[in-house]
């Protein structure tokens, strides 16, 4: 393809940001929707060559079918500049394509079949087929960046299971949790909604100008035409949608793409939380030679790749959320809200691309203060209110809860405060030297276990 000056390009997925998502460019961009579109129709001619009761439309020959699948699978930039030149003359960008091919079979085995090229096709029938395989090959490079930062996730999960944390519930201090247990929410959670992403498959459907099969029954009614449009669907990966106007209705997009801003958000709220835990001092950032995080202040190193990730997070999901409930909504048989709209699918997929690569840059410059997590945990002993009560009301003592509360609420306790209350309470042996033993960091639970299931 040929280059794009970053410094002229209006978006930033093409200029500043363009290195973080260049294999998008050839699954999102005009010359990959001429390359799938072209695809698409190559693939219609091939069976309809293969049903017998198209007499007119024989058979190909093994060399036939080797030249029409090169077409296929070659196609250049060169060739979608040659479709877009033949579309200033048409005016029309499918037509278009069909011409190209006629063009390309010329002084060849596959020029008698020409005019079964776009045979009984409408326009739709080709482009909801090559959306539905850009989705399909943008997916593929989504969830490879999505898997790779949740097994970053994963693995510190499981390399900071052991390492205790205060937990904060409402920006308050809470019962101690592990670093690895919180992470290990975040990948569990990421992986839960990526299997959701893989579960769909793109709908399609080649069935006519309004979804009936109208022009192929008026010229050949013995072909099982359902039968065949399936065939050409599922040997892409795609799903046949039997019930459809001229358009195929896009709920599958949007299921798609409302899985992908599940996946976000996810990933945001990570954004936010890491980049509250650096500012606590839980995580350091490792500096960078020559890098600068302020232009005023030289001692400052800034989370700046989690807020970048945050930032690109949210317009991918302003993108992808709009074009979720846009795009299932068409007047009547069809409107054309949806083309405009469809050609921005590569927007919300850079977006998020950009933002996946920017957390994994951020991760790969934290480094762990644990002494700052033990300063925390030591310095805030009434957390240990909650066990203590809880024994409390296990042996049937009166009033546990309101009594921890009059000596903790609103003020921070120490460890002797804590220690003497305990000692000072009618418990059986076992339970007071449990109690005895406990320290904030040692009060986590089953977090270290959990914290290894991912």
């Amino acid at each position: 393809m040929s280059s794009i000056d970053t410094l002229t390009a209006i978006c930033p997925i093409d200029g500043r940001y363009s290195g973080k998502c260049q294999e998008l460019r050839d699954v999102f961009s005009e010359y990959g929707l001429v390359k799938r579109r072209i695809l698409v129709e190559c693939a219609w001619l091939e069976a309809l060559c293969s049903a017998k009761e198209i007499k007119e439309c024989k058979a190909l020959a093994a060399s036939e079918r080797k030249a029409l699948r090169a077409v296929a699978e070659g196609v250049t930039v060169e060739d979608a500049a040659r479709v877009k030149e033949i579309e200033k003359t048409t005016n029309h960008d499918v037509k278009a394509v069909e011409y190209f091919l006629k063009e390309k079979v010329k002084g060849t085995g596959l020029e008698s079949r020409s005019e079964f090229i776009h045979f009984a096709c409408t326009s739709e029938d080709i482009n909801n087929m090559s959306h539905a395989l850009m989705l399909r090959d943008g997916k593929a490079v989504l969830r490879a960046a999505m898997d790779e930062v949740t097994q970053k996730i994963a693995a510190m999960a499981r390399a900071y299971a052991k390492v205790p944390m205060l937990a904060h519930t409402h920006g308050q201090p809470a019962s101690p949790t592990t670093v690895g247990k919180e992470l290990a929410v975040v990948a569990a959670r990421l992986r839960r909604q990526a299997g959701e992403i893989d579960r769909l498959v793109m709908p399609a459907k080649m069935n006519g100008a309004v979804g009936n099969f109208n022009a192929h029954l008026s010229a050949y009614p013995r072909v099982d035409w359902e039968a065949l449009s399936r065939k050409v669907i599922e040997s892409l990966g795609l799903r046949q949608n039997r019930l459809t106007t001229q358009i195929e209705s896009h709920d599958g997009i949007a299921e798609l793409f409302d899985a992908v801003q599940r996946w976000n958000s996810i990933l945001l709220d990570f954004d936010r939380d890491v980049w509250t835990y650096v500012s606590m001092g839980y995580f350091k950032q490792k500096t960078v030679k020559g890098e600068i995080g302020s232009s005023t202040m030289p001692h400052k190193v800034n989370p700046i790749d989690f807020e970048n990730s945050e930032g690109n997070l949210g317009l991918a999901n302003a993108v992808l959320g709009f074009m979720a409930r846009k795009l299932p909504v068409s007047r009547m048989q069809r409107d054309l809200t949806d083309s405009t709209t469809l050609r921005n699918m590569g927007v919300g997929f850079g977006y998020t691309l950009i933002a996946i690569r920017s957390t994994l840059k951020g991760l790969g410059k934290l480094e762990l203060n644990e002494e700052r997590l033990a300063a925390d945990l030591d310095a805030n002993w009434e957390v240990l209110a909650e066990p203590i009560q809880t024994v409390m009301r296990k042996v049937g003592m009166d009033r546990p809860y309101e009594r921890l509360k009059d000596l903790t609420r609103g003020r921070r306790v120490t460890a002797e405060v804590m220690r003497e209350f305990v000692a000072a309470l009618p418990l059986p042996k076992a339970d007071k030297a449990r109690l005895m033993a406990l320290t904030p960091a040692t009060y986590t639970g089953l977090a270290e276990k959990l914290a290894k299931l991912v």
